[in-house]
């Protein structure tokens, strides 16, 4: 199993400058590419499909090279696995009592 650090997700309650909006998942984005610390901010609205936990809770990303090996071994799955437009792989597990996103490039 190989895994990359991508970013660390906080989900907010008001948006920040810059954020962009996903209306098929019904949320707000930062790029963690415009923060030193690889920080993803997330706005979620209602109607969003990703769970309540994720609303209230971090999360750590990792880009995989196959999420099946870390969907076996996860203690729960939360959201997903969905193939995003661009053909990657996306899905939130806990283990341990921490949230991890697995994205798995094509």
């Amino acid at each position: 199993m190989s895994a990359e650090y991508l970013h660390v997700g906080i989900p907010i309650t008001n948006k920040k400058e810059g954020m962009t909006y996903n209306e098929g998942m019904k949320i707000w984005m930062s790029n963690p590419d415009d923060y030193d610390y690889k920080i993803e901010y997330l706005k979620f609205e209602e109607g969003t499909p990703f769970p309540e936990i994720m609303h209230k809770n971090p999360h750590v990303a990792y880009k995989v090279d196959n999420a099946d090996p870390y969907l076996e071994d996860a203690d729960e799955i939360i959201f997903g696995p969905v193939t995003n437009d661009d053909g990657s792989r996306m899905a939130f597990i806990i283990k341990d009592n921490v949230i991890f996103e697995l994205l798995e490039m094509k």
